[in-house]
This record gives structure tokens, C-alpha cells and sequence, in this order.
């Protein structure tokens, strides 16, 4: 008997909870009801300035407002193709000397700077010429040092390879000169 008491008092419960729900759903109704009809008016005052009211005033407009909630339209989340930027072409340029540089070196040593551009990269080769002969093989730097070389004027290129050996890139010509002491008139 205790237990069919117990179950009743459950039920009962149950069936309170129930009922304060539904109540509260149906009260809030004519809440939303209300809000849905209520009406916005809008005024200038003597300055220009927008005035907002829920009451009509003389020359005021009604807005039209809607509570329909803003939906955007979906996007494709993919990014976008990227395209793998072109190879830029080498560039091959003397530094030392300098383009109409004089050199001044009684033993004929002349040191030779180049810069690769974009940048080195391994297994490319670079041979220098002087007055248009090569002088030795292609090397993995742009750094050479000529000896015993005659006094006068002189023409330098480099010239870039490739890892397969062909030709990809060559400097303008620079020209220097060499000046040395005379064998004769050493003063």
C-alpha cells in the first residue's frame, strides 16, 4: 500500500511539472505576440538627427521591421588553387672589379667576385673568361683569382651552368685594367 502511495505522489509530481510547463509555454505566447505587433516610428528632430519611438508622433514614418533572422548563403570552404610561382631565370653578375675599375697589383693578381641571383643553388657550375678564353674548369662558386697577369685592358664574363652542364646564364662583359710597375722603370 505504502508503494502504490509512493507511485501516486510521483505521478502527481510528474504531472505538476507538466502543467507548469505547459502553462509557462502558453503565457509566453501572447508575450511574442505582442512583440511581433509592436511598431517602431522614426523623426528628424530640429537638427537632422534620426529620432526612434514606439509612439506615432506628427511626421513621423512607420518602419517596417521584421524579426526574420539574417541566413547567408554558405560558402565552399576549399581555397583556391594556388599556382606554383614561375621559376624566376638566373642572373649572373661581376662585382670585383668594378666596370672600368683600375687594378693595381705589381705580382698580375686580380681577384674575381660574382653573385648568382635569385640565389646559388646546389649543383650549378661557373666558369670565368678572360679576354673571351676560359680560365679552367666550371667551379661551385663565383669566386676566382687569375695570376700573372699581363698590365693593360681586359675583359671578363662568367658563364652559369647547369647540374646537366648547359649554358643557363651568362654576365655582361666588365671591363678593367690592370696596372703594374714597369720591369724597366721600376720608379
Amino acid at each position: 500500500m505504502e508503494n502504490n502511495n509512493k507511485r501516486l505522489k510521483e505521478a502527481g509530481h510528474s504531472m505538476h511539472k507538466i502543467l507548469f510547463l505547459l502553462t509557462l509555454i502558453f503565457a509566453a505566447q501572447p508575450l511574442q505576440a505582442q512583440q511581433d505587433n509592436k511598431k517602431v516610428f522614426v523623426t528628424r528632430d530640429a537638427n537632422g538627427v534620426l529620432v526612434f519611438s514606439d509612439s506615432p508622433q506628427a511626421g513621423a514614418e512607420e518602419l517596417n521591421l521584421s524579426s526574420r533572422a539574417n541566413i547567408m548563403a554558405a560558402t565552399d570552404p576549399t581555397l583556391p588553387a594556388t599556382k606554383k610561382p614561375a621559376k624566376e631565370p638566373f642572373g649572373v653578375e661581376i662585382m670585383q672589379p668594378e666596370e672600368q675599375g683600375t687594378v693595381r697589383d705589381n705580382t698580375g693578381s686580380v681577384y674575381v667576385s660574382g653573385r648568382i641571383t635569385p640565389m646559388f643553388e646546389r649543383g650549378l657550375r661557373v666558369r670565368l673568361l678572360l679576354d673571351g678564353k676560359a680560365q679552367g674548369q666550371p667551379q661551385n662558386n663565383a669566386v676566382f683569382i687569375l695570376r700573372d697577369i699581363d698590365r693593360g685592358e681586359h675583359k671578363l664574363q662568367l658563364e652559369l651552368f647547369d647540374q646537366n652542364g648547359k649554358l643557363i646564364a651568362t654576365s655582361p662583359v666588365t671591363t678593367f685594367y690592370l696596372h703594374r710597375t714597369s720591369a724597366i722603370s721600376p720608379n
